[in-house]
């Protein structure tokens, strides 16, 4: 019966399951589905993968939740009930990593106070230095390349941007500890539903990752590593967070300290911007994408060119070569909090790459293995809708924004149509636009860069009755 099964159908299930650690129903598990798999064919898949080791259930009948393998094998916790969401992963290092890792581990009046380092740096030549070796990079490529044909920069992105959202918003909040779920944050971003009792930090954080990733891959053809993208980046991620509202997007004119760190970063102003400027060209000109990417992971944070948030940026802008090239991003899903703050503190105080190289690689495993899954979920894209995407938010940003009804938003729908669609295409553009914005929900509104308020009082003008 096993063999009857399609592989991707498991696989498109477990990759669901693994975003919710502290277990998910199978209504939701249907629902994250987007009711591909019918709810009786589902328990079927269900109880195979359960049967097979490969997914752990808890209680029965309708309170039945399912919960990723990896809870019960973290460490030496084996109840999910004590399993904190931080610990979602054991990576797998090396032996000098473990090096790395044993040194910050020691008290920090025992490590060895030190600067920064500017031969870290100048050491580097694009494209004859490499951080990944030739295997890691090759690697790399195979496991995040999707199966599809050459595409605009961002497509890949677009295509998973729901998900993506989430993960890497909740992902890489969670490493700045930030205590909101999972789940909390996939109803933050999709709803706009602030949880009761969390720091107001904690959800523009969240809120300003939204942001960012979206800025990054609407950005697609125009982003790299400048100063345009990198200023606006740390904007995006530092709205609303700093001290000096003006330090958003501005490099550093302050000095700055490490906690629990024997690290001192660079205080003079002129340097910073030298250095800062010295690490975009370097990035720039690496032709691989993953080396450039765990390029910027290492020397953004180094430097620590702002305020704050610079780990946020790094992260962040690790994704910007993958998101150009079409590769799976990289959303850190299951990165433990602890080993990823010291493998950063191995970067600071010995410039040693070992340990947050492993975490790179590891990671960027399991995004890869995840949205494989879940891009295997969603099907084959529409081409027709990739190449009307940006006209397709258009009108329905102006139906939405203005706000019309049903009638007043099929006509400006057909004389939007015929002012801006060639002749040949006008019919189907305008069955599309009309499919989309019927489809409008609660779920899905933020891919138009719709505001909550906004889809509310649309909503409150398309379900009023219309005279005839």
């Amino acid at each position: 019966m096993s063999k009857s099964i399609p592989k991707h159908d498991l696989q498109a299930i477990e990759a669901v399951v693994s975003a919710y650690p502290q277990g998910i129903a199978i209504q939701n598990i249907h629902d994250e589905l987007g009711g591909h798999i019918a709810r009786r064919t589902l328990q079927y898949r269900l109880k195979h993968l359960v049967d097979e080791g490969r997914l752990v259930k808890q209680g029965s009948r309708r309170w039945a939740r399912y919960l990723p393998l990896a809870v019960y094998t973290v460490g030496e916790t084996k109840a999910p009930e004590v399993c904190r969401e931080e610990l979602v992963g054991e990576v797998s290092i090396s032996t000098q990593a473990a090096e790395v890792q044993k040194y910050v581990r020691k008290p920090v009046l025992s490590r060895k106070p030190v600067g920064y380092e500017r031969s870290f740096l100048d050491s580097y030549r694009p494209n004859a230095t490499y951080y990944l070796s030739q295997r890691e990079r090759a690697h790399l490529r195979k496991v995040g390349t999707p199966q599809s044909t050459e595409q605009p920069a961002g497509t890949y992105a677009r295509q998973i941007m729901n998900r993506l959202l989430i993960d890497l918003s909740w992902n890489s909040s969670r490493l700045e500890g930030n205590t909101y779920s999972l789940l909390d944050t996939k109803r933050l971003i999709n709803f706009g539903k602030v949880l009761e009792g969390k720091k107001q930090l904690e959800t523009q954080m969240i809120l300003n990752h939204k942001d960012a990733i979206e800025f990054l891959v609407d950005s697609a053809e125009e982003i790299g590593f400048n100063r345009y993208t990198i200023l606006n980046l740390h904007a995006l991620l530092a709205n609303n967070l700093l001290a000096d509202l003006e330090a958003a997007g501005r490099l550093r004119r302050i000095v700055v300290g490490i906690e629990k760190s024997a690290f001192h970063p660079l205080e003079v102003p002129q340097l910073i911007e030298a250095y800062f400027d010295q690490i975009l060209a370097t990035a720039e000109a690496i032709t691989d994408p993953f080396e450039q990417a765990f390029f910027a992971m290492v020397q953004l944070p180094y430097l620590q060119p702002f305020d704050d948030v610079n780990k946020r940026v790094s992260r962040l802008a690790a994704n910007i070569p993958l998101i150009k090239t079409n590769l799976t991003p990289l959303s850190f899903t299951e990165v433990p909090t602890k080993t990823y703050t010291e493998a950063i503190l191995g970067v600071y105080e010995l410039n040693r790459i070992d340990l947050l190289k492993d975490i790179f690689i590891w990671a960027y495993e399991r995004s890869a293995a995840r949205y494989a899954a879940v891009r295997q979920s969603l099907g084959e894209p529409d081409p027709f809708r990739l190449k009307h995407r940006t006209a397709l938010r258009e009108i329905v940003q102006t139906i939405v924004l203005e706000p019309l009804g049903k009638r007043s938003a099929f006509a400006r729908i057909a004389a939007w149509t015929g002012k801006n669609v060639e002749a040949g295409e006008q019919d189907r553009f305008r069955e599309v636009a009309e499919h989309e914005v019927l489809g409008l929900h609660a779920g899905n509104f933020a891919r138009y860069q719709i505001k909550p308020s906004q889809f509310e009082t649309w909503q409150a003008v398309w379900h009023k009755p219309e005279k005839l």
